[in-house]
């Protein structure tokens, strides 16, 4: 692991100027710089990733810029619904209908946020739900977060049509990939949100990543939130997504972990108001020789909360996935409930697979219960596809489809399952 983060401050400060950002925000970053080198990884259950390069800062692309290439992830322009596109930090299309301007509706690069909403970034970044100061990652991402967007939803604004985001990243050049999302909902507004993070080249070697998503959802709004993560082989990623929820707000939670490299999901639901509800559906394959890890907590801090995980997971060839699932109720939470269910197929010897269910129950009068396994494929089941007459590849093709579908058919969002299935097709072909 690198040392002495601070010794980058030239180049962020650099940035900071580049980008115009606001006093507020340089402060940020310098505080933050000054922590990160005397802080620690935060432990995740059963992998060791602290000799992981997840500090290599390219002091280059923050002192210069970079210039956005060829290389972007095809989108229709033609659509009418919500949009942004971003390669590295810079936006290549965004789009707002007018009808969404008029209702107040901000959907924006971050820096541009920053200059012009800089008193609601504010008051919501890295305050409410991701403490700047939590942990070594999350102190290196505010020095040197080089992207990302703002999602601000209105009072009692329900939007019908899907809102994305496509975060590419040129996987030939060495800088480093810090992305920062930024949602905030407010009272009794309802929307579907879909993020892409993906890589195209691989010339770069052992390239940073570390992304942050904060979701605050106020009393009642009703969130699908949906990511799709598809980087590359050469990035080593750490994925810090969480929500933080008032009295009866709701988000769901569907994600595809299909990442060629060395991952970290640390996906979390804070449940702050009574009557707040997350579902957390996540599906993943690692395959090759790459090493992932998916973190998913969800804890209960007022009463009548609900928390549910649903995650499925498989690994090929030499990979490891392991899968910790982690429902915490707290104190005072009565009538809450917390229930979770980790599933890995392993389709080869060498693979290596973790289910790892975790209650921490501290009140009574709750709901709580966990279910974990890990195995491998059913010899029978793939001779007899093989024996109709199947090619092995096939074969394995319809087992990982059906032991994942019990997630899939489970998210709301029907085109997000579809796409899902598509990008599962992709990896199993790789």
């Amino acid at each position: 692991m690198q040392k002495n983060l601070i010794n980058h401050l030239d180049a962020v400060n650099a940035f900071s100027a580049y980008k115009k950002e606001p006093n507020w925000m340089y402060k940020i970053r310098q505080a933050a710089l000054k922590k990160a080198d005397t802080l620690d990884l935060r432990r995740i259950e059963r992998v060791r990733y602290d000799r992981w390069p997840l500090f290599n800062i390219d002091d280059d692309s923050l002192i210069n810029g970079k210039k956005a290439t060829a290389k972007i992830p095809a989108f229709d322009k033609n659509r009418e619904s919500p949009i942004l596109v971003q390669q590295d930090d810079t936006v290549i299309f965004e789009q707002l209908p007018q009808e969404l301007v008029d209702k107040g509706v901000i959907f924006t690069d971050i820096f541009t946020a920053m200059q012009k909403y800089p008193e609601l970034v504010k008051e919501y970044y890295m305050t409410k739900s991701v403490p700047m100061d939590e942990d070594k990652i999350t102190a290196a991402h505010a020095a040197f977060m080089n992207g990302g967007l703002f999602l601000y939803v209105p009072k009692n604004v329900v939007i019908e049509q899907p809102i994305e985001a496509i975060f590419h990243h040129d996987g030939d050049l060495p800088a480093h990939f810090f992305k920062h999302v930024l949602i905030v909902a407010e009272e009794n507004s309802e929307f579907s949100y879909l993020e892409r993070f993906m890589t195209e080249g691989s010339l770069a070697k052992k390239v940073s990543g570390n992304i942050i998503v904060e979701v605050i959802a106020q009393k009642d709004a009703k969130i699908k939130f949906s990511g799709i993560d598809q980087l590359g082989e050469n990035l080593s990623c750490y994925i810090k997504r969480r929500g933080y929820l008032l009295r009866n707000a709701s988000i769901d939670w569907a994600m595809g972990v299909m990442n060629e490299g060395d991952v970290i999901g640390d996906f979390d639901s804070e449940l702050e108001g009574e009557g707040s509800h997350a579902e957390v559906k996540a599906v993943a394959i690692s395959a090759g020789r790459q090493k992932q890890a998916i973190d998913t907590r969800v804890t209960n801090k007022a009463p009548h909360s609900v928390g549910h995980i649903l995650q499925h997971g498989v690994i090929r060839d030499r990979g490891t996935l392991t899968f910790n699932g982690i429902g915490h109720i707290l104190k005072g939470a009565k009538g809450s409930d917390a229930q979770q269910e980790s599933r890995v197929l392993m389709l080869s010897d060498k693979a290596r697979g973790d289910a790892n269910p975790i209650l921490l129950v501290e009140e009574n009068e709750v709901t709580a219960g966990h279910a974990a396994s890990v195995g491998r494929v059913d010899p029978e089941e793939m001779y007899y596809l093989m024996s109709r007459g199947l090619p092995k590849e096939e074969a394995e093709r319809l087992v990982i489809r059906g032991f994942l579908s019990a997630v899939l058919t489970a998210i709301p969002v029907k085109e997000v399952e579809k796409e899902l299935i598509n990008v599962i097709e992709r990896k199993v072909d790789a």
